[in-house]
């Protein structure tokens, strides 16, 4: 069994003998054994005790199983005593590729960034670009938002990290929204008021605190200019709220004979001939 156990195969230069590949085996095993420990057992329960989004504790368990294959890694290579030798080529190898893949690790870095300092959480409501979307999953170097066209789109990490991202739902998940309409002159302006915070009020998305509140705009040239503004929760479909809000509006100015305006020009004629009949 020691002769089985101490004969040794050559590459090359390398020398190893069937007890080492044994050693390697059971790291690999311990390594693995290892990641289902930390995973099943110590970062489930920290997953509950801190409510971790699903996005957010599949990064960090990504980025657990690096880092224990890293060390694993290290460790076979320290036994075989090619660490240092490995280290000193691999080094130079990695400032090549990391040459070639800076926007990968890039990206790798801002999902480590987002994981840490939560900017973005499944679940939230963003804006990128000027396009809204619902943040579905956060991975350790994409994410998937999904669009009110129900589109996903993978997006890079850096791109949440360094452009200039909107995060709605960071405020408490509501945010103010409004409404333009307007009205001919000669309108009861308190009247319009009162209608407009009517429609707005009778909306179910709309929140009674902060309430909604009515702006006279200005003196348009057809028209003079309102707006509502409200609050919602409803940030991703806004567009509906604001069409049904129109809807109340428009029915309640009919009721109230209160007219929305079109545009209209005067056309002067100089040196007007007069048509014969």
């Amino acid at each position: 069994m020691e002769e089985f156990l101490n004969y040794t195969f050559s590459f090359g230069k390398y020398q190893i003998a069937v007890i080492d590949l044994l050693l390697i085996l059971a790291i690999l095993v311990f390594a693995k054994i290892a990641i289902w420990i930390v995973n099943r057992i110590i970062l489930t329960g920290y997953f509950k005790r801190k409510n971790l989004d699903v996005g957010r504790q599949f990064a960090v368990r990504q980025i657990v199983m690096y880092l224990i294959w890293a060390f694993t890694v290290f460790a076979i290579l320290e036994m075989l005593g090619v660490a240092t030798a490995v280290m000193a080529g691999l080094a130079a190898f990695l400032v090549g590729i990391g040459l070639g893949l800076q926007d990968v690790f890039k990206d790798l870095a801002s999902g480590i960034i987002i994981l840490i300092e939560g900017t973005a959480n499944v679940g939230d409501m963003i804006e990128i670009d000027g396009q809204p979307a619902v943040v579905r999953e956060i991975g350790l170097r994409t994410s998937v938002v999904e669009t009110r066209d129900q589109v996903s789109i993978l997006i890079p990490n850096s791109r949440l990290v360094v452009d200039a991202v909107i995060n709605w739902s960071h405020n408490r998940n509501i945010r103010r929204f409004n409404v333009s309409v307007g009205v001919a002159y000669g309108s009861d302006v308190e009247k319009v008021t009162e209608l407009l915070l009517q429609a707005a009020a009778e909306h179910p998305k709309v929140l009674e605190n902060p309430a909604p509140v009515v702006f006279f705009e200005d003196f348009g040239n057809s028209s003079l200019d309102f707006n509502i503004y409200f609050y919602s929760r409803e940030l991703f479909g806004i567009p509906r709220v604001r069409s049904e809000i129109r809807y109340s509006i428009n029915k309640l100015f009919k009721e109230h004979n209160i007219e929305i305006p079109f545009p209209q020009r005067d056309l002067w004629i100089r040196n007007a001939v007069q048509l014969d009949k």
